[in-house]
């Protein structure tokens, strides 16, 4: 008998043990895909009844919050998301409604902001008290330099990434066109209107646009050549136009002749065909470790929906693929172009990497986390991605474009009394029409950079250094006035 009813124990506590695991995995370890099941309506219910955290700038400006409404209709009551300054921010911050329909970083922080909190000693208070107010986001975006940002693009398409080259906080992220989300997610007809646009109006272009870099992936090359100990800046190359690479003539902007150049004049004054023989004599091994450290071929490691992230390197037929492909002609590659397609993200990555002596830091838009009662749920610190190039090979690079800024292709960068590194692109779109994307990436002040930018004014005429230049030099100075 004592046998029989230790053996029934021990099959209830079995079963009962098969219960807590199974209903864990479906509540706790699998609940965000009961969350993003369409049948589910527990979260639209909850998005519905309990606030938001807000989302704020740097500076405690208010970007996203929720606010109480009663239907007409029906007479109750619910929380729903509003956006103060409209579409200055859609970009960054993107959008969240109660069907569920997320962007941005209201989206890769839902947890914080519906309430789930990041330590225990807030999950237990909120369990006493009943207060489940999510968390606020605070931001590391400066109104300042966003407005910078957005004032220089103004109508026209493109985008502008600035970040702190210390410690890899986003200061502006702007994308041009933009749309209100607060039309988005109440007006099904606005919405609707969006997804019909022929400029891609919901793509965040800072992330997800593929853009032909041009003349700004030099720096790359230059990078590659003087790291690895190929080339030093007085090592002289052919400049000569009309230089025939993998069976096709290459030539200069504005067909000029230059002969044999070094390495340092070849990037103040974008020699096409003397980085075409950078390029060939680096190879493609190196170019493609060197692409790699700068982030190339990955998606890059920012706070952000990983599907809203698009990953910067050659491409072939929709795919990524390195450097070292028989279909890559390294040449071409070198001065930016071939299969090459980058975000501006990536490029201020690049500019980054070089401005803070080689030390690639991870991008990030989060500072901190903190909850309703003030209490600092988590906080961002700096950290290193990537060690890209020596100290040493850095400081060189940044004094060549110091020299590009000075004397070369991108003096309307300049800023008074601060002395700033930079190097303009321009790639080609429509040569029939003149039409072209245009580049430029730099960083202030040259000796102690404190900010990092990648500017792209899309499909216009003129060159990088007339259009692109004047942008990034508003928005360099911008972040350098102060903590606005």
């Amino acid at each position: 008998m004592n046998t029989s009813i230790r053996n029934l124990f021990v099959v209830l506590v079995l079963l009962f043990g098969v219960l807590v695991a199974f209903t864990s995995r479906w509540t706790v370890f699998e609940d965000g895909d009961l969350r993003a099941d369409a049948l589910n309506r527990r979260d639209v219910i909850r998005a519905e009844r309990v606030p938001r955290g807000r989302i704020l700038a740097a500076d405690g400006t208010v970007l996203a919050r929720s606010v109480r409404e009663r239907s007409r209709s029906s007479g109750t009551t619910r929380y729903v998301r509003r956006y103060p300054l409209g579409s200055k921010y859609v970009g960054p911050v993107g959008y969240s409604d109660t069907s569920l329909t997320q962007t941005g970083l209201e989206r890769s922080m839902n947890e914080p902001l519906a309430g789930k909190a990041v330590k225990l000693t807030t999950a237990v208070d909120r369990l006493v008290t009943g207060d489940q107010r999510g968390d606020d986001i605070r931001t590391t975006l400066r109104p300042r330099v966003q407005q910078a940002a957005l004032d220089g693009l103004g109508d026209r398409p493109g985008s502008v990434v600035a970040l702190d080259p210390r410690t890899g906080k986003v200061l502006a992220m702007a994308s041009r066109p933009g749309f209100d989300p607060n039309k988005a997610i109440n007006e099904s007809g606005y919405y609707a209107s969006l997804t019909k646009r022929s400029d891609r109006v919901l793509l965040n272009r800072a992330t997800q646009d593929a853009y032909v870099p041009g003349s700004v992936f030099k720096v790359v090359t230059a990078a590659a050549a003087i790291d690895s100990g190929k080339m030093t800046a007085d090592t002289t190359v052919d400049g000569s136009n009309g230089q025939v690479f993998s069976g096709a003539p290459m030539n200069n902007y504005g067909g000029a002749q230059y002969g044999q150049v070094t390495l340092r004049t070849s990037l103040t004054n974008s020699v096409n065909t003397a980085f075409g023989n950078v390029a060939e004599l680096v190879g493609k091994e190196t170019m493609r470790r060197y692409m790699r450290r700068f982030g190339f071929d990955a998606k890059p490691p920012l706070d952000y929906p990983d599907d809203q992230l698009r990953a910067s390197g050659s491409y072939r037929d929709g795919r990524l693929i390195p450097a070292t492909s028989r279909f890559v002609d390294v040449a071409r590659l070198g001065i930016g172009q071939d299969k090459l397609q980058v975000t501006p993200l990536q490029m201020a990555m690049v500019s980054a990497a070089v401005a803070n002596r080689g030390r690639l830091m991870k991008p990030h838009l989060v500072d901190r986390i903190v909850d309703a009662d003030g209490r600092v749920q988590r906080e961002v610190e700096p950290e290193l991605q990537q060690r890209v190039m020596g100290a040493g090979a850095a400081d060189v690079l940044r004094s060549m474009m110091g020299d590009v800024v000075n004397e070369g292709t991108g003096t309307a960068a300049s800023l008074s009394g601060i002395t700033v590194g930079g190097k303009t692109g321009t790639a080609e779109r429509d040569i029939r029409r003149g039409l072209n994307d245009l580049w430029f990436i730099g960083f202030a002040p040259l000796d102690d950079p404190k900010v990092a930018v990648a500017v792209v004014v899309e499909n216009t005429t003129g060159a990088g250094g007339v259009v692109a230049a004047p942008i990034a030099r508003d928005v360099m100075q911008a972040a350098l006035g102060g903590d606005g």
